[in-house]
């Protein structure tokens, strides 16, 4: 099973991501969809069971109306030095109030957690090359600067 960074602990990852123009999934197993596919397919699901991810350029007010529902939104970075989905978890997190799980995935490296975190993420699906028992420390890389003075 894979792993993830969650709150500062590594634990396995219970959800499934489909990718982009990949077939829905048949079962119930908890999913994470590209805003696309949720948009036309979450009424049909348990919304419990039910994530979205965003890519940079997605508009994130598409999901205003279920906010409260959804239970993780996840955030896309394709290449380590696009810097949107940093503004897009400031967004969901500052002026929509989003309060369930944000991740960050794709080319994440263990040198962006703190900067991340500071900006509302909480779990981290790091690039295939990055220990993840060595990331963790990345949490405490700046412990000298409150995470309130940011």
């Amino acid at each position: 099973m894979t792993r993830i960074i969650k709150n500062g602990a590594l634990v396995p990852d219970l959800w499934h991501r489909v990718e982009a123009g990949a077939a829905l999934p048949a079962d119930d197993a908890p999913l994470i969809l590209p805003l696309p596919m949720w948009l036309a397919h979450r009424g049909g699901r348990d919304p419990a069971l039910t994530g979205v991810w965003l890519a940079p350029d997605d508009d994130p007010d598409a999901l205003l109306p279920a906010l409260a529902e959804l239970p993780v939104i996840a955030i896309h970075f394709p290449v380590f030095t696009d810097g949107r989905g940093y503004s897009l978890a400031r967004l969901l997190r500052g002026r929509h109030g989003y309060r369930g799980e944000l991740r960050a995935f794709g080319d994440v490296l263990r040198d962006q957690m703190y900067f991340l975190r500071c900006c509302g993420f909480d779990s981290f699906c790091l690039r295939a090359d990055q220990a993840l028992e060595e990331a963790l420390t990345a949490l405490d890389d700046y412990a000298w600067m409150p995470l309130g003075q940011r």
